[in-house]
């Protein structure tokens, strides 16, 4: 990936004129079965790009509560595209449409419209879950028959399509737009793109210029994405193999949130000793690092420079300590 991007044709992008970024954009926009897509420097960013697209200011996204758009996102739909957000419950990935259908509020009646619903494939805080792909067809149903648009965050959609087998494709003809990111698992230092119809990804272009992600000789960057995508997609199997090595040797302690379906552990410690940071700062005193998301829960993350043998230490390290 190194060589990839010490030797990688450039151009201007701000101008459309680096090859490499050109050639990955074209390139995820067909994985996806869509026109185009826009590289950003990041994956909020191409969040905020996307919702800007579906949702005019004074509108309202339909999301869940834990969805990183509105978790992780510093307030950006409001701060920067006038959007207000409504929330059903934290589900991660068990998501019922008929629940979401009776939120949409229509126009009129003095109420603020609904235009579009963003669902997060896999779900960060709901720990690395897959949403199933008869979720997301009933998803494209509610929106279809109110009118509305469809977002999906896939930061992690890679995992999902190598977890549940589903083709890229797939998913990409249930989305009006998609964030897919380069560097969740397929380890590319940084990137996002949108993707979409070539019309909104004309807009797109404009809205990402006037948020500051205008990128000249980017090729360097975008030829560690295209790297990524040759090498790096199928190997996510390994990651969630080794996510799930680490949730049998903790299950016993009673602290796995939810099923492991990808390279996210998520763990509850409401009825373990420790709290969350608690476990964390004994974990790394041993060389283990975890991620506290609350008080009571916390995430490990399996990815490609993470050993077998790291698995193993850390297994054994966060048993030992479940088990004091």
């Amino acid at each position: 990936m190194r060589e990839a991007m010490a030797t990688a044709e450039v151009g201007d992008d701000v101008y459309g004129e680096d090859p490499t970024v050109n050639a990955l954009e074209a390139e995820v926009a067909a994985l996806f079965g869509h026109e185009a897509a826009l590289f950003c420097p990041s994956g909020s960013m191409a969040n905020q790009i996307a919702l800007q697209l579906l949702v005019p200011p004074g509108t309202e996204l339909l999301c869940d509560a834990d969805a990183h758009v509105v978790t992780y996102e510093m307030g950006a739909a409001a701060a920067y595209g006038g959007i207000t957000s409504r929330t059903w419950p934290a589900v991660g990935a068990q998501i019922d449409p008929d629940t979401v259908a009776g939120m949409i509020r229509p126009d009129g009646y003095w109420a603020v419209t609904t235009r579009a619903i963003a669902v997060e494939q896999t779900h960060n805080r709901g720990g690395g879950g897959v949403i199933p792909l008869a979720t997301l067809r009933e998803l494209r149903r509610v929106a279809d028959a109110a009118q509305l648009a469809l977002h999906c965050d896939g930061a992690r959609i890679w995992h999902a399509h190598v977890a549940d087998g589903v083709p890229l494709a797939t998913y990409g003809g249930l989305f009006d737009t998609l964030s897919v990111c380069l560097s969740k698992g397929l380890g590319a230092p940084v990137g996002s793109l949108v993707v979409g119809a070539a019309d909104r990804i004309e807009r797109a272009r404009v809205i990402r210029k006037r948020m500051g992600g205008g990128l000249r000789q980017a090729g360097i960057l975008a030829a560690a994405g295209r790297y990524a995508l040759a090498h790096h997609v199928d190997r996510l199997a390994a990651d969630h193999a080794k996510a799930a090595r680490l949730a049998e040797a903790i299950a016993p302690f009673g602290v796995l949130a939810t099923a492991v379906r990808s390279n996210l552990v998520p763990l509850d410690l409401t009825k373990a000793s420790l709290d969350a940071p608690g476990l964390a700062a004994a974990a790394r005193a041993e060389g283990v690092l975890i991620s506290v998301l609350g008080p009571r829960t916390a995430r490990l993350v399996t990815h490609m420079d993470v050993t077998d043998a790291a698995v193993d230490h850390a297994a054994a390290v966060l048993t030992n300590i479940l088990r004091r």
